[in-house]
This record gives structure tokens, C-alpha cells and sequence, in this order.
């Protein structure tokens, strides 16, 4: 999914002021939505900018947008917790959406998953042929389980489209900032070896020294930013892409939803979504894309005259 930057229509998440204490989110009936009849219809409204949620209808939004095969399969209490809401924040989050209660919202997730393997796999922590490995062979299993269902995702839902045009905008930047911090740090990292030893320049904002607003203050309109975030979108990540944002660099960015706070600072973004296991989630996918661009953009810039 791609959007352009400084748009007058606001995303989920976007920041917007979130609403009092108290203060329920507006029904879709209100909104002028129909009630979802498929998660696709689901993810679409979510998307679509004009239902925002009070904090903890937000939090659920997120979860419920990243995990589908954990709403499908899991009873109410798992969900909540999982989420780290009540059960009873899940029955509001599904009546606003013109449901009776969570049972028949979670229809929608069931049928989404249903004969899907991959998903179902990363959540039991193995596959067709898993043998008893013993505790430590079974979370291996279990980790291999969540990257095979973070890859497979890409086959079915990566958006080429934005992908080329990140490629595009990348090739013509004049120096690349690299961004990502706490668990994208390790993807930041890597992305930046890799295009330094494939002769592009590049600066990684490593924050060393906590100077990472120093390290972005020179950034102008010819430079491009590439950001890599992660829910629950706690670092100082978005606060380094606001002020290369008002530079007016181009901004690319991989995240994992569409309630990510860099979504509305992006010119293209790329939804990447990372399937985990007992807690600890892969890198897989973000390190498959990573390197695809990185490929893209020499070639791209190869292909240039000099």
C-alpha cells in the first residue's frame, strides 16, 4: 500500500486526538459504513481513515489487524490477553461494528483463515510433519513455523506496486537514511551493511550517544529517508521521520498496519507483517523485503546513463 504524503484525509491512528475517557467510538452506521461482511471488508474500513478508536479500541484494532489466525482460533479470554485488553473491550470493539457480540464478529476471522495452513502452523508452533522434538526442538519449530507463515504472506498480499516506486524514489536519493529502532534495529542494520557494500550511500541512524536528532539535521529535499517500525510504535522512530518530513525528503517506509504513525509522514509504504511464536516474533519478512529493495535500487541505479 502506498499513499502520498501531507494528504488533507487523516488514517487510522494517524494521531488524531484520541477521545476522552469514556467517550465511545461512533458506530459505522454513523459513519455511513455498511457492517463488514468479510475480513477484507474489515481491514478496508479499517483503513479507510474515518473510524478512529479511544486507546484501547485502538490497541484491539492493531492486534486484530495483525493477527487474524489468533482471533480465529482463540476463545475470547485468549484474544483479550493476547491483546492485553478485558473480554469485555472486545464485545464493545465488536459491537461498534454493528455486531451482536464477539462470537459472530469473529466469523469473520474463521472464514479468512479457514484451509490456510501457514497462519495455523505459527500459531500450534509447527506443520505437516512436525516431530516431537523435545522443549527447546519445539520452539525452534515453532520459530521456522512463524517465518514460513511471515514469507507466505508476501506471496499473497505484497503490494509491487509501492514496492517499485520505493525502488524508484530510493535510486534517486542522493544519501539514504536508514531508520529503525528497538526491533527493526537488527533489519536497519543489515539494510545499511548491505547497501554500503553495494557502493550506495547511506547514513544508519543508530541514535549512539542518544544524538540521533543530530544525526538527521543535515537530511534535505534530495536525501530519502528508509524508516522500519514496529508496533507497539514506541520508539523515537516517528519523531525522526516528522523532522525529515518537514525537510521535505522523500520518505519510504516498512511497517506493519495501517494505524503506524509513519503512514501519514510516508510518500510510499509497504505493510509487512511478522507472524510470532511464545511471544518472540520473526524477522523473516522484513529481511526478504529489505533485501529486495537493496537489490532494486542498484540495479535501478545500473541501469541509469552515466
Amino acid at each position: 500500500m502506498s499513499g502520498a504524503r501531507k494528504t488533507p484525509a487523516k488514517l487510522a491512528g494517524s494521531g488524531r486526538q484520541e477521545p476522552a475517557s469514556g467517550k465511545k467510538a461512533r458506530s459505522l452506521a454513523a459513519l455511513g459504513h455498511a457492517k463488514p461482511q468479510t475480513y477484507e471488508e474489515l481491514r478496508a474500513v479499517l483503513s479507510s481513515g474515518t473510524v478512529h478508536f479511544p486507546k484501547r479500541l485502538r490497541q484491539v484494532a492493531i492486534f486484530l489487524w495483525q493477527h487474524p489466525s489468533e482471533v480465529a482460533l482463540g476463545t475470547i479470554v485468549q484474544v483479550a490477553e493476547q491483546a492485553g485488553v478485558q473480554p469485555s473491550t472486545l464485545v464493545r470493539f465488536a459491537k461498534t461494528f454493528g455486531y451482536s457480540g464477539f462470537s459472530d464478529f469473529q466469523g469473520l476471522f474463521k472464514e479468512h483463515v479457514k484451509g490456510s495452513w501457514p497462519e495455523g502452523a505459527a500459531r500450534e508452533g509447527g506443520g505437516p510433519g512436525t516431530a516431537d522434538t523435545g522443549e527447546h526442538g519445539h520452539f525452534l519449530t515453532g520459530m521456522v513455523g512463524a517465518s514460513r507463515a511471515s514469507l507466505g504472506r508476501l506471496d499473497s498480499e505484497f503490494d509491487f506496486d509501492s514496492f517499485d516506486t520505493m525502488v524508484e524514489q530510493l535510486a534517486a536519493a542522493e544519501l539514504i537514511y536508514v531508520i529503525g529502532s528497538k526491533r527493526a534495529f537488527p533489519v536497519a542494520t543489515y539494510l545499511s551493511l548491505t547497501l554500503s557494500q553495494q557502493g550506495v550511500r547511506n547514513l544508519l541512524v543508530d541514535n549512539v550517544g542518544s544524538n540521533a536528532l543530530d544525526q538527521v539535521a543535515c537530511i534535505g529535499r534530495r536525501d530519502a529517508v528508509l524508516a522500519i517500525s514496529f508496533s507497539p510504535y514506541n520508539s523515537i522512530t516517528p519523531d525522526l521521520v516528522a523532522v525529515a518530513n518537514e525537510r521535505n525528503a522523500c520518505i519510504v517506509t516498512i511497517t506493519d498496519s495501517t494505524f503506524s504513525p509513519l503512514v501519514k509522514l510516508s510518500d510510499t509504504w509497504l505493510e509487512v507483517v511478522e507472524s510470532d511464536f511464545a511471544g518472540f516474533r520473526s524477522l523473516a519478512a522484513s529481511l526478504a523485503v529489505g533485501m529486495a529493495l537493496v537489490h532494486g535500487v542498484v540495479a535501478r541505479r545500473g541501469s541509469r546513463p552515466e
